[in-house]
This record gives structure tokens, C-alpha cells and sequence, in this order.
């Protein structure tokens, strides 16, 4: 192995350019690797769980038959298998083979119950958000550590980012040519999987951009602080109809549920005489507000939402990000007033705002739901990430010094030109990204105020 030479200054503007682009995408690499990984993993598990088992315990069989049971009455056996429980929702089978869900809550604590439909026979109860999807989900969020997580994979999410960005720039042919950027070369050594990490790293890209900035939405400064706060479905739309003090995200548990574009905007109230032609045979039930739901469009599975207080509405929903169907474009909400069985609210994709609509699909892409597919295409993107972390520790370890003890980072040039360039880039990105200029920006910190000032410390790091 030929040592490396961390000292030697490059020479030429675009080669002060491209090390300092590699330095870059070393450091960035060294913190945004193992969350790669991490999200790669947990990312897969989900895809395959929810295609094979579902989330919810939604593919639970039964045997089809002539007649179903009144939705009441298969209510009435989930509520009466959890003593002084509450129903909440109702989740309609998504075939005639599955059975139906109910959830129950007692003091807080949600109960999924699996009823048969045909004979309103309880099949089987279980604690909701406790399956092995939401173990996955839990360290693909938040690394089960709560805010704490969240901030820190919207820390890795953000300068992986910049990990693409420079390592485009660094890949991104020249003189070489196109071939040589998207078609690997097979040799021996380094050479080889420096091919391979960089022509896998460019396909990737624009499809790892999708998922990261998809990903980004959903986390908590970037997406609730500053993306879906001005991009939300603004409740003005409504005319005339009352609203609550809660917001739809209120409907969540444990897991983002209501789709993205509506988390932040009001929920209607019931108790008014506005709203158009809803349930019109008999009183405002379960049951014939299940009918309306079949009435106006929402077949197979949907979800059915259950007032929770005086001005609580029933809510009908049916969006891909929830699984309940393989189509983002047909997402649909809609409120009805539980005393006089109006609608309220009817929302459908197309009264998003354009950064919903585009978050929907991209929700549905980024989750794997529109259908099989998307589950094995992104489980090839998985694959993809998982090799680009792997390739990028046998390339350190091909180029690292030999029992010099050090990081073995590319030098900074000295005298770099276009200096203001890269400043303008990484303040745009520190804006753009909150977490990522942080970390950009305690990097710097770090560098100036205490590796410049002990030397050898300085020197194992580079």
C-alpha cells in the first residue's frame, strides 16, 4: 500500500476546487454513513413488513361470505372485548378476505381489534403501534431517542445533502467523458471500487435527493417549522363552516397518519346548519355514515374517524401515505357534522397546494405504497446505499497511511480560489437546512477555535 500524502498542496484553480469538494465529502461522510445505513435497514424492513403483514395487522384472513354484519354490530364486538373502552376508528377491509379493524382506547391507550365481518366474531386484539413495522419506524424516525433523534437524522439527512452534491461535483466527467462517469470499470484494487462508488453514486443520486428531501418534510424543524408551515391547506377554503381548535394532526397516534398537506390546518365543527347533502335515511349512526362513505366514492378499504367530543366530526379518509390505496391522486378527506349529517369539508388532491401535491406523491414514492413495484425499487435503492456506505470504508481503508494513526483526510488547499463561491453555497444550504448549517457551522467552530490551537489533535484528524 502507498502511503498518502495528506500535506501536498494541489495545484491549479479546479484541483484546489475538487480537494477541497473532497474534504468536504469525507467529514460529511464520516457523520452521515452510519445513519445511511441505518435508514437504509430499517427502511427495507418497513417496505417488506407492511407489503407482506401490513401495519396495522390489516391483512388478518377470513373466510368471504354472502353477508356482512352491520358495521354497529362488529363495533359493538371490538368495543365489548376491551372493558370500558372507547371506539375511535373503524379501518374497512381492503379485500373481502381480510377482516375488519377497530380501534378501541381506554384512558389514552389504543387497542386494535380484528373482527371478523361476516360474523362479527373478534379475532384477535392487540396493542396498536406495537408491531415489528413500528419498531422499524421508531429507529427510521427518531432513533428511539424521541427529539433527540428526529434532530439528528434531519442532521444526517441534511448534510447527506451536501455528501451528494460534492460528490457529484467530484465524479462529474470532464475530460473522461460520459462513459466513464455512468458505466463502472472493472479492474483490481482501489481503481475498481472507486468505479463502482462513483457510478453508483451518480445513478443514485437524483433518486436518493427524492428520498431525502421527501424524508426531510416529515421532520421536525425543516418540514413542521418551515416547509409545511406556509404549504398547508389553508381552512379559508371552507366557507362558512365553523372550526375547532384542533388541527388535523390531533387524529395522529404515534405515527404520522393525516396526510401532509392537512396536518396543520383546523378540523371542522360540528353543530352548525351548514354544510351539503350528506346522510339523508335516518339518524346520524355508524352505520349510515358508512353508507355515505360507500355512497360517495370510498370503496374498498378507507377510514372512518369517530367524534371525540361535542364538536367532533366524523372523518372519512382514504390516502396512500395511510396504505389505503396505491394511488396518491386519489386522495380524499372528507368531515361530517355528527348532529346533522352534512358535509362539512370534501378535500381531494387536487385542492392541494402545489408543495402538498408534490409531497403526497413523493410521500408515496418515499414510502414504497404504489404498489409491488415501488417496494422492489426501493428496496434496490436501499441496496444501493447500503453499497455506497460499504464502498466508501474500503476506499479509506485502501488510501489511509499505514500505522500512522490518522483520519487520513484529503488536504485543504491553501489559497483556494472562487473562496466566495463555496461561502455563498454553504450559506444557501445553512438556510435552506437549518440542522445542516448547524453542523456546518460547529465544524468550522471546531476547527478554528480548538484543532488550531493543539496541533497533534489537528494532525491525527487529517
Amino acid at each position: 500500500m502507498t502511503p498518502t500524502d495528506n500535506t501536498v498542496q494541489p495545484d491549479g484553480g479546479v484541483s484546489k476546487l475538487y480537494f477541497a469538494a473532497w474534504r468536504w465529502h469525507f467529514y460529511a461522510g464520516l457523520f452521515v454513513i452510519p445513519f445511511l445505513a441505518i435508514l437504509a435497514i430499517s427502511g427495507a424492513a418497513m417496505l417488506w413488513i407492511a407489503w407482506i403483514d401490513g401495519r396495522d395487522g390489516e391483512r388478518t384472513r377470513v373466510f368471504p361470505n354472502e353477508f356482512t354484519a352491520p358495521v354497529s354490530v362488529q363495533a359493538d364486538a371490538a368495543i365489548a372485548a376491551i372493558p370500558d373502552g372507547a371506539l375511535v376508528q373503524y379501518v374497512a377491509p381492503r379485500t373481502n378476505d381480510v377482516a375488519a379493524l377497530f380501534r378501541v382506547d381506554v384512558q389514552g391507550d389504543a387497542t386494535m381489534v380484528a373482527v371478523d365481518p361476516y360474523t362479527a366474531n373478534v379475532i384477535e386484539t392487540f396493542p396498536r403501534r406495537s408491531g415489528w413495522y413500528d419498531f422499524a419506524d421508531n429507529i427510521h424516525g427518531e432513533l428511539m431517542l424521541g427529539v433527540t433523534g428526529d434532530r439528528m437524522i434531519e442532521t444526517a439527512a441534511s448534510l447527506a445533502l451536501v455528501l451528494i452534491a460534492t460528490g457529484l461535483y467530484m465524479w462529474w466527467p470532464r475530460k473522461a467523458g460520459w462513459r466513464r462517469a455512468l458505466v463502472p470499470s472493472f479492474g483490481r484494487g482501489r481503481a475498481m471500487w472507486k468505479s463502482l462508488h462513483g457510478v453508483v453514486g451518480i445513478w443514485l443520486s437524483l433518486f436518493l435527493v427524492l428520498f431525502l428531501v421527501s424524508g426531510l418534510s416529515w421532520a421536525g424543524v425543516w418540514g413542521g417549522k418551515m416547509v409545511q408551515a406556509w404549504s398547508q391547506f389553508p381552512a379559508e377554503k371552507w366557507d362558512n363552516v365553523p372550526l375547532s381548535d384542533n388541527i388535523h394532526a390531533s387524529m395522529n397516534h404515534d405515527r404520522r397518519e393525516v396526510p401532509w398537506a392537512l396536518e396543520q390546518t383546523l378540523m371542522p365543527a360540528s353543530g352548525s346548519d351548514v354544510g351539503t347533502v350528506g346522510v339523508t335515511a335516518g339518524h346520524v349512526t355508524l352505520d349510515t355514515v358508512d353508507a355515505l362513505a360507500r355512497k360517495i366514492g370510498f370503496d374498498a378499504r378507507y377510514q372512518l374517524n369517530v367524534p371525540q367530543s361535542e364538536f367532533g366530526v366524523w372523518t372519512l379518509s382514504r390516502d396512500s401515505m395511510s396504505t389505503d390505496s396505491t394511488d396518491p391522486m386519489s386522495d380524499r378527506t372528507v368531515h361530517v357534522d355528527q348532529y346533522t349529517g352534512k358535509i362539512l369539508a370534501d378535500v381531494r388532491y387536487a385542492d392541494y397546494s402545489l408543495a402538498g401535491k408534490a409531497m403526497a406523491v413523493g410521500i408515496a414514492l418515499h414510502m414504497g405504497t404504489l404498489g409491488i413495484w415501488s417496494v422492489l425499487a426501493n428496496s434496490l435503492v436501499c441496496l444501493a446505499v447500503l453499497f455506497l456506505c460499504a464502498s466508501s470504508i474500503v476506499l479509506w481503508w485502501k488510501r489511509r497511511p499505514a500505522k500512522s494513526g490518522r483520519l487520513s483526510a484529503p488536504p485543504m488547499p491553501k489559497d483556494m480560489p472562487l473562496w466566495q463561491g463555496a461561502v455563498l453555497v454553504g450559506l444557501g444550504v445553512s438556510l435552506a437546512f437549518p440542522m445542516a448549517g448547524l453542523a456546518l457551522l460547529s465544524v468550522l467552530a471546531v476547527d478554528g477555535l480548538i484543532l488550531s490551537r493543539l496541533p497533534a489533535l489537528r494532525r491525527s484528524l487529517t
